[in-house]
């Protein structure tokens, strides 16, 4: 008895040292519209559930810059106190409803399946795990529906001492690769990934810093509550360069699919949708040339899509190509046989292979291609990054996606295999 007691009086310390502060954990309004922006287009009025909302800086914007009606979720009744109280000062109160619910058990009336357009979770998802999260929300999307779901990450590959043995303590923490893994297990495609720079975590620990210092440690439960944050500012001063907040835009993957890695037993049928895909046997054979090069050969890196029959609807290759001297991903070809075009087989492996490169680790990807159809992956003309091809193309056609915003993106002219004959 007297342990439950203790830890009541703590989460209530600590979500008292936190009551009318602007944020619960790392963000800005910036980010929240630059994720806006990359959860791709919406309807006019979408139906956003934003889990753990606190006291809403998410859902108020949203509401207010997306025209959206928002749900706004959280088991700590003053938090949503103050978020109502907020949206009917900004004339937001018919945009805003507000549910005392448990993240982890989203039943009943107010959470039908299929019902919303984006899942929105800032800082949020670690109170159930971030692979729960993206595996058991998926139900409540509406088709075409996305997921915002941040989760804190390594940002190095050898994180010291002190900042393990915090983690250790308090949440294990994962790479972003490793990340990116569960949420493509837990069957979703990666659309975007954001690292929030070091400006959102200021906004969070600046003002709870403040108020840590000027907190007595009289009330139940707040010695503690303020031992903790203590350390907890103390350890980002010290490691706040191996690790971040990694905020991920999701989609559920297309259940019509079954993509995966070719293998050798697919060579013949890789083949032979290639050469149905195009007017000639120039991609079929430019494929075998790239699998014979060493240097520009991924194996893991060849993706197919299979009907439902087993046999093969379409094929996406990434090969190893470079940006001046730093290394980058070529994609190239894709290809969708005729009696599958159209019907999203091409979309779902080309999405399943830059979840693949995300895996892996890669930064960069470049394609030359319908300037109409990459865009919906996230690529952006290349020329935004100082990136050219050596070759007359038009601006639009020659275009990259950055995979890992957190690693600098290179500038120069692109270095294609040989096989490309460029």
């Amino acid at each position: 008895m007297t342990d439950h007691t203790d830890d009541a009086s703590r989460t209530e310390a600590f979500f008292t040292l936190h009551h009318r502060l602007p944020r619960q954990s790392p963000g800005s309004d910036a980010t929240t519209r630059r994720l806006l922006d990359l959860a791709g287009p919406l309807p006019d009025r979408p139906r956003v559930l934003d889990l753990g909302c606190g006291p809403g800086r998410a859902a108020l914007l949203l509401a207010a810059e997306a025209g959206a009606e928002v749900t706004a979720v959280d088991l700590h009744r003053p938090f949503l106190d103050e978020l109502r109280e907020a949206a009917g000062a900004s004339g937001l109160g018919d945009r805003i409803r507000t549910v005392r619910a448990d993240m982890g058990d989203l039943t009943g009336p107010a959470f039908p399946e299929g019902s919303f357009d984006l899942i929105w979770a800032e800082g949020s998802a670690y109170c159930i795990g971030f692979d729960t999260a993206v595996r058991d929300w998926q139900r409540l999307l509406a088709p075409g529906g996305a997921m915002m779901i941040s989760e804190c990450v390594w940002t190095t590959d050898a994180p010291s001492a002190g900042a393990r043995g915090f983690w250790e303590r308090n949440g294990s923490l994962r790479t972003l690769p490793e990340t990116t893994a569960a949420a493509v297990a837990a069957g979703c495609t990666v659309r975007a990934v954001l690292v929030q720079p070091e400006s959102d975590w200021d906004e969070y620990y600046v003002p709870l810093a403040e108020r840590v210092a000027d907190t007595e440690s009289g009330a139940p439960g707040m010695e503690w509550a303020l031992a903790a944050t203590r350390e907890e500012l103390a350890v980002r001063r010290e490691h706040g360069t191996e690790y971040g907040y990694a905020a991920y835009v999701l989609r559920p993957a297309d259940p019509r699919w079954t993509t995966r890695p070719e293998t050798p037993a697919d060579r013949t049928a890789v083949h032979a949708v290639n050469t149905a895909a195009f007017p000639t046997r120039d991609e079929a054979d430019l494929v075998d040339a790239l699998r014979a090069d060493p240097e520009a050969w991924l194996p893991d890196l060849g993706y197919v899509a299979e009907a439902p029959d087993g046999s093969l609807a379409a094929y996406a290759l990434l090969t190893r190509c470079r940006v001046g001297d730093a290394p980058a991903l070529a994609l190239a070809p894709v290809a969708t046989s005729p009696t599958h075009q159209r019907q999203g087989a091409g979309q779902a492996v080309v999405r399943a292979v830059l979840d693949a490169a995300r895996v892996r680790g890669e930064a960069l990807v470049l394609v030359l291609g319908h300037p109409e159809y990459y865009p919906r992956f996230g690529f952006v003309p290349a020329s935004r990054y100082g990136i050219r091809p050596g070759f007359e193309v038009p601006d639009e056609a020659m275009t990259a996606l950055v995979l890992d915003d957190s690693v600098p993106v290179p500038t120069g002219m692109i270095r294609y295999p040989a096989a490309f004959g460029v």
